[in-house]
């Protein structure tokens, strides 16, 4: 039989079971016969009566197993309208021997029936009927004490995967009361004691809304604590629905690197973006990949993906396949290939991401392919885009470039000068170059190569214990890129460097400890190797060269570096002799990079 169906008879037999407790509490259990008959006989026009309103008043499209506070509501509204209706049905059937007690008794009844029937069942089903849940499950602290706690505790109870034996608060002050039918036990300070009473060995951090400083603050006092520390989807997945707050992993080091929301000029980028045909070279890579997805984003007429990397081409392709994408594959340095690609799809934004930017492996045997690739590639594509009339070209650079000691950082410097001196050629196209550090998880990252030497059981390499770097998630060094090319529109003056708020660097050996104490090991389980400087590598980086300085823009993230002199047509002419010859050893490409970039000096290791 139909669920609703039942549903609808039992709330019938409420009806009739509240109609007699009204007669019963009213005349005090010993009802008179002539009550008595009129008792029986008024439930053939009640019963009819109050059904009809309770349909009326959808009470039967929900579901008991989710009975919750909107329901209770709808039963009071419905027992209410109910109880109007049935002295007024009752005088029309001339049926006037009820005592009017008994009509504000029933509702009442009703009420409790109804509404306790759905709670209890609910209940029932959450294994909250007579006792809280006790052994089900792996025992967890949760910590948070909000309302993304409370679902959380609602969650895993019904899911019987964990048992909540424990709330621990990020501050303190609550500690002795309960969230849920779970005691606060008190502050992340003592978290370690609390595990060892409650014999937890994980805790969950149900904190998506607090600052990135907050949640690393928490993360580390866990792993500290010797506990596997693990996390609640992010507050934008948990909006938009994609997963379950109970979809639980466990803490990366992204959530202790990462960084606070950007925000972005949605409207002005809608402008940027929206209709538009957007070109982005080196769409297969990681910084490019995540450019593709946060231009989608925007709704672009088309986006046009220009890659050499086949097997990146096609991956990063297979994610929009159902948007209008163009996948082509070329070699940025074919200057026939990018003509043909510019006139055919005439874009109007590009994002030159293509680069060599792996620093050891670009500096010694694969220097002047680091060079040509990174510099002729820039300057064909831009030559390429200016005959097309692009409106704007966006250069990924990098803070090696800033006072480079190796031939990646040299070779990504020489690009943004390229940019400037085609922009002296051209009112057209605006070019705007944008310098950021390290990226999680980028191809080329320590992040990936802690990971399987921690897989391995170790060693993890470092190269010097007191190198540091700047860190930035992938996600907001691409929004910040389109941020900046929103920018370049709106400004007065083109060819801009814009360098990206990096946040304070992080030394890496820090980084490998937190890897290695978020996988659920120890120092002593797992040991750090220093290995040594690498060829080109320097122990800082810089997003700023010697005597450069900055100036603010409107985004709190991003400042405007001070171009130095821009080179002319004539110095634009030979750099492209110098770069038409043919392959040369290691020394004179730095010899060559060093006439045109006085600051660059090679590092010695």
């Amino acid at each position: 039989m139909n669920r609703a169906i039942l549903i609808f008879l039992n709330d019938l037999a409420m009806v009739v079971l509240a109609w007699l407790g009204a007669y019963w509490l009213r005349f005090n259990l010993d009802i008179p016969v002539e009550f008595r008959m009129s008792m029986w006989s008024s439930l053939w026009i009640v019963a009819p009566v109050q059904g009809v309103v309770f349909y009326a008043f959808g009470l039967y499209r929900g579901i008991w197993r989710f009975a919750s506070v909107p329901d209770l509501k709808r039963i009071l509204l419905a027992s209410g309208v109910a109880g109007l209706a049935t002295p007024a049905a009752l005088v029309m059937a001339q049926h006037s021997l009820v005592p009017r007690s008994v009509f504000i008794l029933s509702p009442l009844l009703l009420v409790l029936l109804m509404g306790g029937g759905r709670f209890t069942y609910r209940a029932w089903k959450d294994g909250h009927l007579f006792l809280r849940r006790t052994g089900v499950g792996t025992p967890v602290l949760i910590v948070g004490s909000g309302e993304m706690a409370m679902r959380l505790i609602k969650e895993l109870e019904a899911s019987q995967v964990w048992r909540v034996v424990g709330i621990v608060e990020p501050g303190a002050g609550q500690a002795g009361r309960q969230l849920g039918g779970v005691a606060i036990l008190g502050g992340i300070d003592d978290i370690r004691a609390y595990a060892k009473r409650s014999e937890a060995r994980s805790a969950i951090v149900a904190m998506p809304t607090a600052s990135v400083a907050e949640r690393r603050r928490v993360a580390e006092a866990i792993a500290y604590a010797g506990l596997a520390a693990m996390t609640v989807p992010t507050l934008d997945d948990l909006l938009t629905g994609r997963v379950a707050i109970s979809a639980i992993r466990k803490v990366e080091l992204e959530d202790l690197l990462g960084r606070d929301r950007v925000e972005l000029d949605e409207a002005g980028l809608a402008e940027l973006l929206l209709g538009k045909t957007v070109l982005v070279t080196g769409a297969g890579g990681s910084i490019g990949a995540e450019l593709c997805r946060q231009i989608a984003r925007f709704h672009p007429g088309r986006m046009i993906f220009v890659e050499q990397s086949e097997f990146a081409l096609y991956t990063i392709g297979q994610e929009f396949a159902d948007r209008p994408v163009t996948c082509i594959i070329a070699d940025v340095k074919d200057a026939s290939r990018m003509q043909v690609i510019f006139s055919a799809y005439q874009p109007h934004v590009v994002f030159h991401a293509a680069a060599y930017k792996h620093v050891p492996l670009m500096e010694s045997a694969n220097a002047w392919e680091a060079v040509k690739n990174n510099v002729q590639g820039t300057l064909t594509v831009a030559r390429a885009a200016i005959a097309a009339g692009v409106g704007e070209f966006v250069l990924i650079s990098t803070d090696k470039a800033v006072n480079p000691t190796n031939v990646m950082g040299a070779s990504k410097r020489l690009a943004e000068i390229v940019c400037q001196a085609v922009q002296s050629q051209t009112q057209s196209t605006r070019f705007v170059m944008v310098r950021f550090g390290n990226v999680l998880g980028s191809s080329g990252s320590v992040i990936p190569l802690f990971r399987e030497q921690i897989a391995r059981g170790g060693p993890v390499t470092v190269t010097h214990p007191e190198i540091i770097r700047y860190f930035m998630l992938i996600p907001e060094a691409a929004q910040l890129v389109l941020q900046a090319g929103l920018m370049a529109m709106r400004d007065a003056e083109a060819s801009r460097v814009f360098v990206l708020d990096m946040g304070e660097p992080v030394r890496i050996v820090d980084l490998a400890r937190d890897m290695i104490r978020l996988s659920g090991f120890s120092d002593e389980d797992i040991r750090i190797e220093f290995t040594g400087l690498r060829p080109g590598e320097k122990l800082y980086e810089e997003l700023l060269a010697d005597g450069e300085a900055t100036l603010p823009t409107p985004h709190p993230k991003l400042r405007i570096a001070k171009p130095s002199a821009i080179p002319d047509a004539a110095w634009l002419h030979e750099l492209e002799i110098w770069l038409a010859q043919h392959v040369r050893d290691e020394s004179e490409v730095k010899d060559g990079l060093r006439y045109r970039i006085p600051e660059y000096r090679p590092a010695v290791n």
